[in-house]
């Protein structure tokens, strides 16, 4: 039922740049912290950048968990699944790294989101992925699913704020420069989106 690729091409990358939502796990390494996965979505803010690696937008939110475990130990796991058409259940298990505003490939990577106004949604970093272990599995138990629309709504909170409100909304969040276990989360201050 299931299967391992060695790369990402093909059927299997159609696939996944077809999902309207992925999902993400990370964990830092003590063994009481706390788990942490989350959904992404928003079209346009995930690519493929070659057979191996993958990259997607990390967002203004009000915590920085995902952030904070791949500083502290680089390992995630993405999951697509299908909620429309032949079940299936893909995986990449492998090293993140989140590039920062202020990173020198900063700019290039950015140049892989180009459907996607940065401005509206508080782009805090890209998330830089090299895959591992890539497998599938069936799939049969996720029900069917109908994808309407991206909702609105993180653009229009987030495209008020310029990079030194999107500081201030940050420095006042709990979990945004250090996780709920206490590991560094995203650097403060923010730096600048795009140098004036």
């Amino acid at each position: 039922m299931g299967k391992v690729y060695e790369r990402i091409d093909g059927r299997l990358r159609t696939f996944i740049e077809e999902q309207k939502i992925f999902f993400t796990a990370t964990a830092p390494l003590a063994g009481d912290g706390t788990v942490n996965l989350s959904p992404k979505g928003l079209t346009g803010s995930f690519a493929v950048l070659d057979e191996l690696t993958v990259a997607y937008l990390d967002f203004a939110g009000s915590n920085a968990e995902t952030v904070a475990h791949l500083r502290e130990n680089g390992r995630i796991t993405l999951m697509w699944c299908a909620f429309t058409g032949p079940p299936n259940i893909v995986r990449v298990h492998g090293r993140g790294e989140p590039v920062f505003r202020d990173d020198p490939r900063f700019p290039e990577l950015l140049e892989h989101f180009p459907g996607i106004d940065v401005d509206a949604h508080g782009l805090r970093a890209i998330i830089v992925v090299t895959a591992e272990l890539i497998r599938d599995t069936c799939g049969y138990a996720v029900p069917f699913m109908d994808y309407r629309e991206d909702r609105p709504l993180h653009a229009r909170r987030f495209q008020r704020e310029d990079d030194e409100s999107l500081d201030r909304y940050f420095h006042k969040k709990e979990h945004i420069a250090s996780s709920i276990d206490g590991l560094p989360g995203l650097p403060l201050p923010l730096p600048p989106l795009r140098s004036s």
